[in-house]
């Protein structure tokens, strides 16, 4: 019914409206199976427009005779205002953080730190012990990085 009643409105035949249809459709369709097609480029082997900021290190020496088992873990930590990570030692995971949104004070034996983005919170590893407090009224995100036992 719908060919008649273009038929009908345009004075076209139907049969003439498939015949113009149909190898629209497969043009349309090569197309898109020509372009998914397209080669990838060349990998790019210089470096360029990329800002690095300060490296921050930890000297993994004092784990290495226990490495087996360990994994490296990345994660990210939204602390909504008031939140803590308790008091916790890092004497069997090396750790380093950056604080990409807010501000977080971290606590260690002998006093504070306020970090703000872009910093980077802590490198922490044998002999540190710390806590770490969102006093902000607005959530800080944090992005840890680790190596641990499961």
């Amino acid at each position: 019914m719908l060919y008649t009643t273009l038929a009908l409105e345009n004075d076209v035949e139907p049969k003439l409206l498939l015949v113009r249809f149909i190898p629209a459709c497969l043009t349309v369709a090569a197309l898109f199976a020509s372009a998914s097609g397209v080669a990838q480029p060349a990998p790019i082997r210089e470096t360029k427009g990329v800002d690095i900021s300060h490296v921050e290190s930890l000297d993994l020496t004092p784990w290495a005779h226990d490495v087996k088992g360990r994994q490296l873990r990345i994660r990210k930590l939204v602390f909504q205002p008031g939140a803590v990570v308790g008091l916790h030692s890092h004497d069997d995971r090396p750790d380093a953080s950056y604080l990409v949104q807010g501000e977080l004070t971290e606590y260690r034996e002998g006093g504070y730190v306020k970090r703000r983005p872009g910093d980077t919170v802590h490198t922490s590893g044998k002999n540190v012990t710390h806590w770490v407090v969102n006093e902000a009224n607005v959530p800080a995100v944090l992005i840890v990085v680790d190596v641990f036992k499961p």
